[in-house]
């Protein structure tokens, strides 16, 4: 199962020491049964992008933890294909909500990274600042949270990943 882990700039610096990498409290966002019943239309891609933009909302979140040290203001979203054993469905979560386990990801699983450019840093640090208002509901915060999710992520091979970690 396609499967993209919100993550940070930490995280992929592990995925490269490593060769493995920890999805945070073992979550990840997928393409699910409860998330296609969700949208009335929208084909399997269209619908898949909108669990990609979960993961990359869920980025924020782990930004906003305040742990990130190199890139504080960057979302990452990890894009993984798992076996189906691995990932359960937690739709009482969130249509798009899966649980791992084991939460381990091998560098062989990845399938695509994907990582905020520099002119999107000051819309995410916004974002970041008021995540927790977005999710309350306030409408200025949610505002900032769309328009930081609305900026492109630069898309990396697997294979790329030393290069990724060398020249940012």
């Amino acid at each position: 199962m396609r499967v993209y882990i919100p993550a940070t700039f930490a995280m992929l610096t592990e995925l490269s020491e490593n060769s493995v990498f920890t999805a945070r409290s073992g979550w990840g966002f997928a393409l699910t049964p409860a998330l296609v019943e969700f949208y009335t239309s929208g084909d399997e891609e269209e619908i898949a992008d909108a669990a990609f933009q979960d993961a990359a909302e869920a980025s924020l979140r782990l930004l906003a933890i305040g742990d990130e040290e190199k890139f504080p203001h960057r979302r990452i979203v990890v894009t993984v294909d798992l076996p189906d054993e691995q990932v359960s469905l937690e739709p009482e979560n969130g249509e798009s909500v899966v649980k791992l386990s084991p939460a381990q990801i091998q560098l062989d699983q990845v399938a695509a990274l994907h990582v905020d450019l520099a002119e999107a840093e000051e819309q995410t640090k916004a974002a970041i600042a008021v995540i927790d208002a977005s999710d309350l509901g306030d409408t200025d915060a949610e505002l900032t949270v769309g328009d930081a999710q609305d900026n492109l992520m630069a898309w990396y091979d697997p294979s790329e990943l030393p290069f990724l970690i060398e020249l940012l």
